[in-house]
């Protein structure tokens, strides 16, 4: 195993970070093919990974909200209220 922690026991800011990190190795261009085809790849899994639980949290949060009476969520509107 790399330096890196395996995936499945990164949180979710974890991988955010690494991500983000790795977005900015690649946007300087500079790393050799093989090397930037190993970032993309393991870009991919974080993707993955923080996609699974940020659905675990919405999951979590709709079981809360039953649990409390309220049958669903209700999206987050992006326009400021009126």
């Amino acid at each position: 195993m790399t330096s890196r922690k395996k995936s499945e026991n990164l949180s979710f800011e974890e991988a955010l970070k690494e991500l983000e990190q790795i977005v900015e190795q690649m946007e300087q261009g500079e790393l050799p093919l093989e090397q930037a085809l190993q970032q993309f790849e393991r870009g991919v899994e974080l993707t993955r990974l923080s996609q699974n639980r940020l659905r675990q949290a919405e999951q979590k949060v709709q079981q809360l909200l039953q649990q409390q009476g309220q049958s669903e969520l209700v999206p987050f509107s992006e326009e400021p209220p009126k």
